[in-house]
C-alpha cells in the first residue's frame, strides 16, 4: 500500500456515526508555544467563550473527583479509561484536579439503563454523573433535581462558571434548549457549535450499480421502487452467483433507526413513527392514515425482497460484509460509519465502487422533502450533572467550565498544540497522530484515544472537527443533499414535568412494545396488513391522546421559554 493510500485509508476507516467532542495526550515537555492556544486562534471561535476566558479554575489542590460515564467504544479500542485519553491528562496538568472515571461493563442500552438505575437506587453517587437525563432517569432531570439526585445548577454557574455562562448568553436558541421549563439549568451540555454539525446521516446508494444499469438516481418513492427492482433483477455487481438485497432500513445497531432516527422514505408522506408536530400542533404518526400506506410499501418491499430480508436480524458485522461484499445497493448510512468507512475499505479491492448520497424521497417529483435527519444543537445526550453527594460543587463548576472557554475548546475538540494539531492560517489542523497515526487506527479510534470530538461530551464541538472528519467529496455533497429538508416539523428537547414524565413513560413503554412488535409482524409477513386497524384501537386503549395532550403541553412551555 503506497503512503497516499495508507494516509486515505487511516482517514476515513471510521465508525463514528455523527460528531462530538475530544481531546490528546499532551507531553510534559510541551514548549510554551506548544501550550500557547490563546494567540492565533480567532478564526475557530464558533460556540466558545473567548472575552471571558479562564485560563484554569482555582482548585483544590490534587483534588480528585469521581465521574460516571459510560464508555464510547472507539475510545475502548485502545484504551480502558478515559483518565488515559490525552485531554484528561492535560486537564489535571493545567488544573490540579484528577478525575476518577467509573464505567459502567456494558454499553448495551437495557443492560446499561439497568446500571444506571441501580447506581440511582444506591443512593450514593459519584460526584458527577453524565447521561442522558431527558430518558435515563424516570421523571426526566426536573424529577431528578426534586428527588435530590442532582443539583440545580443556575446559582453555582452564576457565579463560577463564566463561559458556560457567556456561550448560552451569545446564543440564546441554545439556552433555550438547555433550560427546562422551570429556568433551570441541570447538566453542563454538549452543544454542537455550528449548523454544518448538526445533520450526518441519510439515504444512500451505490451510483456506480445506477451507472452499469444506466439509471438515473431516484427522487420519488416511485422511482425507488423501480430502481430497487433493477438492483435486485439486473446483477448490478456483475457477480450472478450472488444474491442482490437492494435496501435495508438497519442503522446504528437498530432495523428501524432508518426510518426512526432520520425519517428517510417514512418522511415522503409528511410524517415520522413517533411524535412530531404540524404548525405547533402535536401529531404521533402511526394513527395517521399515511403511516398504514408507508408500511403498505415497505411490506411489499420485503416481499419481494427489495428490502433485505435480514434487516431484523442484521448486526454491525453483517451489515459491513453485505456492503463491502457487493450484496446490498442501498441503506440509510452515516457521513463516517457509512460512506467515508466504506469508501476507504473498498478503494483498492473495487475501484469503481461509489456510494452517493441522495436527496430525502418524496411522493411527487415536484414535491421537496420537508423532513430529515437534523438534531438541535441541544439534544440532551451526554449531559453532565453534578449530584448532591458532591462535596465540592464550586470546584467542579468551575473544571466543567473549562471546556467552554478558548482554550478548553480547543483541548476537547483538538487536542494539544504541536502534538495532535498545529494552527495553520489561524484554524487547529490536526496532525498525522490522528490523520495518520502510527497505530494505523482508523481515525475516530485515533480521534477517542486523544479528544471527545468524535462522540460528544460536556464542551461545545467545533466546525473544524467537522470539516476535517468529512473530506470525501461524497461525504460533502452528503451533507449538503441531506441539509435540504426544512425540518420545521420536528421537536425540540421537550422537558415534561415530573408528573408528566411519569404518566408519559408508561404510557410510551407500552404502546413502543406494542408498536414494535405490530410493524415487524406486518412487514415480515407474519401479520396481515390488517392488523394494522387492530392496533389503532389498541392505541387508544393505550393512551395515546393523553400522550399527545403531554407533548402538546410540554410543547407549549418549550415555545414560552426565553
Amino acid at each position: 500500500m503506497d503512503q497516499q493510500k495508507r494516509i486515505s485509508r487511516r482517514r476515513f476507516l471510521s465508525g463514528a456515526v455523527y460528531g462530538g467532542g475530544g481531546t490528546l495526550l499532551a507531553a510534559c515537555g510541551a514548549t510554551p508555544e506548544a501550550n500557547d492556544t490563546t494567540t492565533n486562534t480567532t478564526t475557530e471561535t464558533e460556540g466558545r467563550a473567548t472575552a471571558t476566558e479562564v485560563s484554569a479554575p482555582g482548585t483544590t489542590s490534587g483534588l480528585t473527583l469521581t465521574y460516571w460515564v459510560p464508555m464510547e467504544p472507539n475510545v475502548a479500542a485502545s484504551l480502558q479509561n478515559y483518565s488515559d485519553m490525552t485531554c484528561y491528562k492535560e486537564l489535571a496538568k493545567r488544573t490540579d484536579i484528577s478525575l476518577d472515571f467509573q464505567h459502567p461493563s456494558t454499553n448495551q442500552s437495557g443492560q446499561l439503563q439497568e446500571q444506571f438505575n441501580l447506581m440511582i437506587a444506591s443512593g450514593s453517587y459519584p460526584d458527577v454523573i453524565e447521561a442522558f437525563w431527558l430518558n435515563d432517569y424516570n421523571g426526566g432531570p426536573v424529577k431528578a433535581i426534586e428527588d435530590n439526585v442532582i443539583l440545580r445548577l443556575n446559582d453555582l454557574i452564576e457565579q463560577h462558571a463564566p463561559n458556560l455562562t457567556k456561550v448560552l448568553n451569545d446564543n440564546p436558541e441554545w439556552r433555550k434548549q438547555v433550560v427546562t421549563d422551570n429556568g433551570d439549568i441541570y447538566c453542563f451540555p454538549f452543544l454542537r457549535g455550528d449548523r454544518t454539525l448538526l445533520t450526518f446521516a441519510g439515504p444512500t446508494i451505490r451510483q456506480d450499480w445506477l451507472t452499469t444499469l444506466g439509471l438515473v438516481s431516484p427522487k420519488t418513492i416511485d422511482e425507488w421502487d423501480t430502481v430497487l427492482t433493477a438492483f435486485k433483477d439486473q446483477d448490478p455487481n456483475g457477480n450472478s452467483q450472488a444474491d442482490e438485497f437492494p435496501f435495508t432500513s438497519w442503522l446504528f445497531g437498530s432495523p428501524r433507526a432508518g426510518f426512526d432516527r432520520t425519517h428517510a422514505f417514512v418522511g415522503a408522506w409528511g410524517i415520522t413513527t413517533g411524535f412530531y408536530q404540524v404548525d405547533g400542533a402535536i401529531q404521533y404518526g402511526p394513527m395517521k392514515p399515511e403511516f398504514r400506506e408507508f408500511l403498505t410499501v415497505m411490506t411489499d418491499w420485503y416481499n419481494r425482497k427489495l428490502l433485505d430480508p435480514d434487516t431484523f436480524s442484521m448486526d454491525q458485522n453483517l451489515m459491513d460484509a453485505k456492503v463491502t461484499g457487493g450484496t446490498l445497493g442501498a441503506a440509510v448510512m452515516a457521513l463516517g460509519g457509512g460512506i467515508g468507512k466504506y469508501t476507504s475499505l473498498m478503494e483498492e479491492t473495487d475501484a469503481a465502487f461509489n456510494l452517493q448520497a441522495l436527496p430525502y424521497p418524496v411522493l411527487n417529483a415536484s414535491d421537496s422533502p420537508i423532513l430529515g435527519q437534523r438534531d438541535s444543537h441541544f439534544t440532551g445526550l451526554y449531559c453532565a450533572a453534578i449530584t448532591t453527594s458532591n462535596q465540592n460543587p464550586e470546584e467542579t463548576v468551575k473544571l466543567l467550565d473549562y471546556a467552554y472557554g478558548e482554550e478548553g475548546h480547543l483541548l476537547f475538540n483538538f487536542g494539544v498544540a504541536g502534538e495532535t494539531y498545529t494552527m495553520e492560517n489561524g484554524k487547529p489542523i490536526y496532525t498525522d497522530e490522528i490523520m495518520n497515526n502510527p497505530d494505523d487506527l482508523p481515525i475516530a479510534q485515533a480521534l477517542g484515544k486523544h479528544v471527545r470530538s468524535s462522540f460528544g461530551g460536556p464542551f461545545v464541538q467545533a466546525k473544524g472537527y467537522g470539516e476535517q472528519y468529512f473530506q470525501l467529496p461524497q461525504q460533502q455533497e452528503g451533507l449538503e443533499v441531506w441539509s435540504a429538508p426544512s425540518n420545521e416539523r420536528l421537536l425540540p428537547p421537550l422537558t415534561p414535568t415530573a408528573e408528566e414524565a411519569r404518566r408519559i413513560g408508561r404510557i410510551e413503554g407500552e404502546i413502543n412494545t406494542r408498536f414494535d412488535e405490530v410493524f415487524s409482524k406486518i412487514l415480515t409477513g407474519a401479520e396481515p396488513l390488517e392488523t394494522w386497524d387492530t392496533f389503532q384501537q389498541e392505541l387508544q386503549q393505550l393512551g395515546i391522546e393523553e400522550a399527545i395532550e403531554i407533548q402538546q403541553a410540554a410543547l407549549g412551555r418549550y415555545n414560552q421559554r426565553t
